[in-house]
């Protein structure tokens, strides 16, 4: 019985451990995504018109996504990450500014 617990623990503890190597690693890459979804909310923003009635807003969003760019392209994922982020709030930001204007 000992045993037959042994080897279970055993599977479980490499299911956990290759999930968390995973899950490092998902963090540890390229934000790829949040890069994507950065610049669909940029576009939409500017579509909504964002460049007349949020412009600052919409600026500091494209400075913030060449920021990111620029980290990628250094190897610093995580901090490019925070700066796509940043980027993809002001983004939506200027979007949300936009939208108001209208009504």
């Amino acid at each position: 019985m000992g045993t037959a617990n042994n080897r279970m623990f055993s599977r479980r503890g490499c299911c956990v451990l290759l999930a968390a190597a995973w899950l490092a690693a998902a963090c540890a890459g390229a934000p790829v995504q949040t890069m994507s979804d950065t610049r669909q909310t940029i576009r939409a923003a500017e579509s909504a018109g964002a460049s007349e009635a949020a412009p600052e807003l919409l600026a500091a969003a494209r400075d913030e996504l060449r920021r990111a760019e620029a980290m990628i392209r250094s190897g610093e994922y995580r901090a490019a990450r925070r700066e796509a982020e940043a980027a993809r709030q002001s983004a939506a930001d200027a979007l949300s500014a936009t939208q108001h204007r209208l009504r």
